[in-house]
């Protein structure tokens, strides 16, 4: 027994530490072989955050910051003169002789007053005279210019000036049909105050005849534009009623 405790037994006393050791260090070396092989094996299966990281590119170089602005033209600098020290000047010598200029005025323009006998007025109260009497001037008188075709007059206007109005006769076959309305027709109108032009705008086929019939014996006083004759040119409007026979 004291031989046993003592530091040199003989290599009477035989441990298994050596074993462990062996085998601790083979099952470490396999799990550090296994964590270098799966990522080489799976890259998958490493962390996106380190993939992404390891494959981005690096970011570009900042731009090259612009170059300075140009310097600004010097602005020449003008010498303000004024115009006392350009026309003004001291003389050098006194004159012998000074010549004095003389200006003649208009003379002045006669004006007149209304109703009054001064000069360039007149007795009877008109503004005459006025600025050397251009008041007694001929008067302008200016010529109003005549219409070049028939004068454009209304339906309603145009009635007042009929003198003979012969009623229409009222169809056979309208009545039969109890065809009734109001047939409107476009005139023109001599300045002796005759149909000259008729033509129908609107209106019940069967009542237009007889309207033209008895409107082209209408007679109108002549339309005066201007205190002269003149064409007119109208539109005219023909009732059929049915109950007025």
């Amino acid at each position: 027994m004291f031989e046993d405790s003592m530091m040199e037994s003989g290599n009477r006393i035989k441990t298994k530490s050596r074993y462990w050791m062996i085998a601790s260090a083979a099952f470490w070396g396999t799990l550090l072989a296994i964590a270098i092989l799966i990522p080489l094996v799976d890259p998958e299966a490493l962390p996106k955050n380190s993939l992404a990281a390891s494959i981005a590119a690096p970011p570009p170089p900042p731009p090259p910051p612009p170059p300075p602005p140009p310097p600004a033209a010097p602005v020449p600098k003008v010498k303000m003169v004024s115009e006392i020290d350009q026309g003004l000047h001291a003389p050098t010598k006194i004159p012998k002789d000074i010549k004095m200029i003389t200006e003649s005025a208009p003379p002045p323009a006669s004006m007149g007053v209304m109703g009054s006998g001064m000069p360039g007025g007149s007795a009877g109260g008109t503004l005459g005279g006025m600025f050397g009497g251009a008041g007694n001037g001929p008067a302008i008188v200016v010529a109003k210019p005549k219409p070049t075709g028939p004068a454009r007059i209304s339906g309603g206007v145009i009635a007042g000036n009929i003198l003979v109005k012969t009623q229409p006769i009222y169809p056979p076959i309208a009545r039969a049909a109890h065809q009734g309305g109001t047939v409107v027709l476009h005139a023109i109108i001599s300045k002796s105050g005759t149909i000259e032009q008729l033509n129908v705008v609107s209106g019940p086929a069967m009542l237009q005849g007889a309207a033209m019939d008895a409107v082209k014996t209408w007679r109108y006083k002549p339309y005066l534009l201007n205190g002269e004759p003149t064409e007119v040119d109208t539109t005219i409007m023909v009732n059929f009623n049915l109950n007025g026979g």
